[in-house]
C-alpha cells in the first residue's frame, strides 16, 4: 500500500513517544534556556508549541502564557504531551494533532511561536513556514530551533545519509541560510541567530528511534569510511559519537 510522508512520521514517532518525553538531549539544552527567557520577556496570551514531539517547548512556556497549544503530527505524541502537563499540573496547555503544514487554527490566533527540532522532519518546508506565519499575529516572535547542515557538500551529504538511516522520516536539516532564506520568502523577518554543537551519544542516538541493525551497521561503515576532514568536522568518536551543528533563529512575523 502507497504510504504518505505523514504516515511515516507517525509510525516513526508514535511508539516513540514515552522516549522523547524523557530523552535528556530533548529535555534539557542552552536552546531550551534561551528559549525560555525570550517567552518570558514577550508574556505571550496565546503560544504555539509547532511539532511539539515530547513537548519540552511547551513545558518551558507554560509558566509565562496565557495558554500554550502543543501541536504535533502524532496522535501517540499529543496523548503523552497531555499526560505529561497533567502529571505536572500545567493546567494550561491544550493539544492538537496536526501536520504542521495544514494547522487546525484560524488566522493569526497566536502571539508567540516556538519550534524546536522539528522542521526537519516536515514534507514541505516552506508550507509548513508559511502556516506558521499565518497563525501568528503580525508583529509577534517566533523561535525555530533545528539541527542545521553545515553547508559545504561533502559534509552535508554525511549527515543527511547518516541522518535518513537513523530514522526514515528524516526530510533534511537546512542551513542557516536556507533557513533564512526561506523565512524571508514566507512572510519573517528574521532577527537574531545563534548556532552551537551538540554532542549525539551514538546508543542513545539509535536506541531513541529503534534504528533497525542493519541501519546502524550502515551508519557505521559511512562514519568509518568518511573522509579525515568530515570525521574531524562531525568530531566522530570510536563508538559512533558525533557533534551536531544547531541553531537558534529569532523572528518576527511582518
Amino acid at each position: 500500500m502507497p504510504k504518505s510522508h505523514e504516515r511515516l512520521v507517525e509510525d516513526q514517532f508514535g511508539p516513540r513517544a514515552a522516549a522523547y518525553v524523557s530523552s535528556a538531549v530533548h529535555a534539557n539544552g542552552e536552546d531550551l534556556d534561551a528559549l525560555e527567557a525570550i517567552i518570558a520577556a514577550a508574556k505571550p496570551a496565546s503560544a504555539i508549541d509547532l511539532g511539539a514531539g515530547g513537548g519540552h517547548v511547551a513545558y518551558r512556556m507554560s509558566p509565562h502564557a496565557g495558554v500554550v497549544t502543543a501541536v504535533d503530527l502524532s496522535t501517540e505524541m499529543i496523548s503523552a504531551i497531555g499526560a505529561t502537563a497533567a502529571s505536572r499540573e500545567l493546567k494550561n496547555i491544550e493539544t492538537a494533532a496536526a501536520p504542521a503544514e495544514r494547522l487546525p487554527f484560524g488566522d493569526g490566533r497566536f502571539d508567540f511561536l516556538g519550534c524546536r527540532f522539528s522542521a526537519h522532519h516536515w514534507r514541505d518546508f516552506d508550507g509548513g513556514l508559511r502556516e506558521a506565519r499565518r497563525v501568528l499575529k503580525a508583529g509577534s516572535a517566533a523561535v525555530f530551533i533545528d539541527g542545521c547542515s553545515p553547508g559545504a557538500a561533502m559534509l552535508d551529504t554525511h549527515l543527511q545519509a547518516v541522518e535518513l538511516l537513523r530514522d526514515m522520516s528524516h526530510v533534511r536539516d537546512y542551513t542557516l541560510a536556507e533557513w533564512c532564506a526561506a523565512l524571508n520568502q514566507t512572510g519573517f523577518v528574521v532577527r537574531a541567530m545563534r548556532s552551537w554543537r551538540l554532542r549525539m551519544a551514538f546508543d542513545q542516538w539509535i536506541a531513541r528511534m529503534q534504528t533497525p541493525e542493519e541501519n546502524v551497521r550502515a551508519i557505521r561503515l559511512l562514519q568509518s569510511a568518511a573522509s579525515d576532514s568530515v570525521k574531524a568536522h562531525f568530531s566522530i568518536e570510536v563508538d559512533g559519537s558525533f557533534m551536531l551543528d544547531t541553531m537558534m533563529i529569532e523572528a518576527v512575523a511582518a
